[in-house]
């Protein structure tokens, strides 16, 4: 084997100190980017807060403050307050106007009143004192006319429903009251030979009744304007008869109708 070279001590001391400049170097560089970092790190939050500052300014500027709104609000009231001083302006101008039209419409009055009277006023002054006397004789025909037509247009009626007769025997008999006084129906029913005149008598009477209790009516001056017979339900019954048959029965009944009026 051969044996080893002694190494160099003059070659290895320029690489340690190659070595320790690197180290250096790269300290170097550690130290200035923790110095920048150290630098830009308090300058951010005075940023944010720079930022934040005028963010609140321009919001304040944006949004105004409630004395602002007050104030901008107050000059809305100011156009009532002119209207209400407007109004107070033409009232006292109508006020000093108001003798003045006073003074014009005594002077139309004035001038109508010195105009010379037309042909309908004179015919009113020229009337006889005679017509005007004879005025409350007129009016007091009229009244009386005027509640001769009201007596005259009280109708007073009565009503018998169900009666146990036929209607055409009830017809019979009305057809000779209508048109008569009260003294002559009741005359007429009194002599009838039929049974349905007992029925029409009440039923008169009962007329005579409501005009004299119900619309203050005089029983001796009433006519009779209408007497009328209306049918009725029929009831119905059967009757046996021979081989056992069975026929029917039919019982009729009849609404008798009567109305009396004043005579005219």
């Amino acid at each position: 084997m051969s044996p080893s070279k002694p190494s160099d001590p003059s070659k290895d001391q320029p690489v340690e100190a190659e070595k320790a400049q690197a180290a250096e170097a790269k300290t170097a560089k550690v130290a200035a980017a923790a110095s920048e970092k150290a630098a830009e790190a308090p300058a951010k939050p005075a940023a944010k807060k720079a930022s934040a500052k005028t963010g609140a300014q321009s919001k304040a500027a944006a949004k105004p403050s409630e004395q602002d709104a007050a104030v901008q609000k107050k000059p809305a009231r100011a156009p009532k307050v002119a209207a209400v001083e407007g109004k107070d302006e033409a009232a006292k101008a109508e006020k000093k106007q108001a003798p003045a039209t006073r003074k014009a419409a005594a002077a139309k009055a004035e001038d109508q009143s010195a105009k010379p009277a037309t042909a309908k006023d004179k015919a009113t002054a020229q009337k006889p004192a005679t017509a005007q006397a004879g005025e409350p004789a007129a009016e007091s025909r009229a009244q009386a006319k005027s509640a001769a037509s009201t007596a005259r247009r009280k109708v007073v009626r009565a009503h018998a429903r169900y009666v146990r007769t036929s209607a055409r025997k009830a017809r019979m008999v009305c057809g000779h009251l209508r048109g008569k006084s009260v003294e002559e129906a009741r005359a007429i029913l009194a002599f009838t030979p039929r049974e349905v005149a007992r029925d029409w008598s009440k039923l008169l009477e009962s007329a005579v009744a409501n005009a004299e209790n119900n619309h203050e009516l005089l029983g001796d001056d009433l006519l009779v304007r209408e007497a009328y017979a209306d049918e009725g339900p029929t009831i119905k019954r059967f009757r046996p008869r021979a081989m056992g048959r069975a026929t029917p029965i039919r019982k009729r009944t009849s609404h008798l109708t009567i109305t009396l009026t004043p005579r005219q």
